[in-house]
Order: C-alpha cells, then structure tokens, then sequence
C-alpha cells in the first residue's frame, strides 16, 4: 500500500513530460489523511511517483472545482542534493515554466469554434479546457476568455452553468473587464424573464471581434424563440407589443410579422397572427408549453 504519493512538478506539452534539465530542488509532496496517520505510526514509507488527475463532474460543479484545484495541501520539501543557492536558481526557473504553461493554453478549439460559427460548441470546449488547465494547478484566471465562456452557456440557454461561472470569476477581473460584466447582464435578464431588457442588454455594449459574432448569432436566435411565443400565445396582438418583445421599431416589428405571415390590420394597428400548421401526429412538448405559460403570464402582468 502507498501512504502518500510525491510528484515533481514538471512541464506536461503534447501528453509528455518535459524535463527541465536538472533535478527538480523541491518536490510537491501530497498525502491523504489516511497516509498520513500510517506515516506517523511508522507503518509505511513515503514513495515516489506520479498521480492522475481524476475525471471531474462538469457543470455545477465544474467551477468549483478550478477554484480549489491549486488549494491542495502540499508541502515544500528540498531536495537533498541542492545547495541554497543553487535551490533559490532551480526554483526561480521552475516558477518561469509554470507560469509559462499558463500563458500559453491551447485555446485553437475555441477559436475554430467562433471562426466557423459554432456557437453551439463553445461551452463544452471551454468546459473541458478549464478543466485540464485547473488540474495542473497553474494560475490561469488572467488569460482565460471568462466573456466568451459565459456567452458560450447562454448561447445553449443553460443559465445554471452560467451563473455557476459568473460566481467563480475574481472580484478583480469582474471590475476590469467590463464586456464580461456587459455579458452577464444579458444572463440577469434571462433569468429574471425579462425578455425586453435582454435586447438593451446586447445593444447597449460595443462587443469586440471576438465576441461580436456569438452575440448576434445569440440575439437572431433569440428574437426567433420570441417570435415563436408570440405566435402560439396571440391570436391578435398589437403593434406595440410585438415591438416590445421583439426588440425593434414598430415599423420593423410590423414589416418582420407580415414577412412571416401575419396581417395587419392599419386603423387599430392590430396584427393577426398566422398559426402554425398541425398534424395529427405532432404532440404537445411539455418543456414548450411550460415555457408559454410562463411567457404568457409576464406579458399579462
């Protein structure tokens, strides 16, 4: 049985460990209480090796855990050989290539993903990336993309996820990125139900190219589930309020229903709607009729 387990730390780059080039002075030493309680009753000995990271559950609990990957109890142990000075150099060098290791993730998945316009992708790559770079225990709350992270979760309306990452985020990256708070304002918007404010939201920030095109894919999207409420919850419906909860004028509001089928009726300014066809075979989606309901009851309250 091992009673603990000791690693070196090292530089992982392409699934291979990079030697440094000299005997690493400190070794990263980790034991389970269990461990520990045999040690000191001098049952076993410490021995050397290296430890898988364990697969990590995703979602609710995924940023909980890059927040206490790097706090695990360790304890800095100086290698026999080492002389001081020589300890202080090694060590300075080996803090280099850590911090290195952070600066420079791997985020080509990520930018494929926004290039080729798969916004669907987005959350689950950056789920998985954050996952690898927390396991090393590297700092890499700086450099990571936390806007176009929350962007991704609300793109595929899991709120949850979102909310779980905004929670994570450092107070001080919160204050200096003002796009991930911009980002975060539409996920308060969603949340809350407030459907109009969700269009303020987006057009009330001047997005970056690299975030610019996920949000207009999100708003397109949205203004489509809009609509689609809309249309299953009125049979007539004034202009004012298609604009509303449409996000537009009421002369693109009108111009954009009658494109779709509707019919408008110019002295009352009442646009009919056109329902959709049903087939006998087609059932009722209860996820769909929960979300009209609740839509229906914000619109008449």
């Amino acid at each position: 049985m091992v009673a603990a387990e000791v690693r070196v730390v090292g530089m992982e780059r392409g699934g291979e460990t990079q030697s440094s080039g000299f005997v690493a002075p400190f070794l990263v030493f980790t034991e389970s209480k269990v461990a520990l309680s045999n040690r000191r009753m001098g049952k076993e000995k410490a021995s050397c090796g290296s430890r898988r990271v364990d697969e990590r559950p995703k979602r609710a609990h995924l940023y909980d855990i890059s927040q206490t990957a790097q706090k695990e109890k360790c304890f800095l142990l100086p290698h026999p050989t080492s002389t001081s000075s020589e300890t202080r150099e090694k060590e300075k060098s080996l803090s280099c290539e850590i911090r290195k290791l952070g600066a420079t993730m791997d985020l080509s998945q990520l930018h494929n993903a926004l290039s080729s316009q798969s916004f669907h992708k987005v959350a689950d790559i950056c789920d998985e990336l954050i996952l690898h770079v927390a396991s090393t225990g590297v700092a890499y709350q700086e450099e990571w993309p936390y806007a176009i992270h929350l962007l991704g979760h609300l793109y595929i309306n899991d709120l949850n996820s979102a909310r779980f990452l905004w929670k994570s985020v450092p107070q001080s990256i919160k204050e200096a990125r003002p796009e991930l708070v911009a980002a975060w304002k539409i996920g308060q918007c969603l949340w809350t139900k407030d459907y109009a404010g969700v269009y303020n939201a987006v057009q009330g920030f001047d997005w970056s190219p690299e975030t610019s095109g996920i949000v207009a894919s999100f708003l397109e999207n949205y203004r489509k589930k809009m609509f689609g409420l809309l249309t299953l919850a009125y049979s007539t419906i004034i202009v004012s309020d298609v604009a509303h909860f449409m996000g537009m004028s009421e002369e693109d509001a009108t111009k954009y229903a009658v494109e779709h089928g509707w019919s408008l009726d110019v002295p009352s300014k009442m646009l009919t709607v056109e329902k959709p066809k049903i087939t006998a075979e087609q059932k009722v989606d209860s996820s769909k009729l929960q979300r009209l309901t609740e839509f229906v009851f914000h619109l008449e309250n």
